[in-house]
């Protein structure tokens, strides 16, 4: 394939799946700031491995494969600056308040709440309707994590935000 065919290809896939590959970053770090660079930097990517990811048979999921890695580290260095933000002004007394049950729980802050393997198990398969097999592809581990992981999601959400509110989340079923 010529230099211009494989440009002419790849520019093609940018326009089908730029969209999609954005909302998925932002699902799986609730920045919606950060998901467009997210998905642009994944293409970025994706275009110096394009010969790679279209060989492997996906370069869709190939793609949400790199998605997931720089959302998974983004969170990290989120968190890893948070810690710092934490103990530079850890030299004031904190004070914890029990939590607001009056406050009403969104899904996004559920998602939040679940620990980054669950919450995207959860997102690719409900939110993008990926089967079992091409949600493990995404992540690169197993389809039994994926059946493990994406089961104790939906436990977590169903606990979190009641049967019926986390029932009508994951479409009333498992797929």
């Amino acid at each position: 394939m010529s230099e211009d065919e494989a440009a002419a290809e790849f520019h093609a896939f940018f326009e089908r799946h730029h969209a999609e590959l954005s909302r998925l970053a932002y699902l799986l770090t609730g920045e919606a700031d950060a998901a467009d660079d997210l998905a642009a930097d994944a293409m970025v990517a994706l275009w110096h491995r394009w010969d790679r990811a279209r060989r492997a048979g996906s370069a869709a999921a190939y793609a949400r494969g790199i998605v997931a890695n720089l959302a998974r580290s983004r969170i990290r260095s989120t968190v890893r600056e948070r810690r710092r933000v934490l103990l530079f002004w850890s030299h004031r007394p904190e004070r914890t308040d029990g939590p607001d049950m009056a406050a009403v729980m969104d899904v996004r802050a559920a998602l939040d709440t679940l620990p980054f393997r669950k919450r995207a198990c959860v997102v690719l398969r409900y939110a993008f309707d990926l089967s079992e097999k091409d949600t493990a592809a995404a992540l690169g581990i197993s389809v039994g994590t994926v059946k493990s992981q994406t089961s104790k999601g939906t436990a977590e959400l169903q606990r979190l935000l009641g049967t019926r509110a986390a029932g009508e989340l994951v479409g009333r079923g498992t797929r």
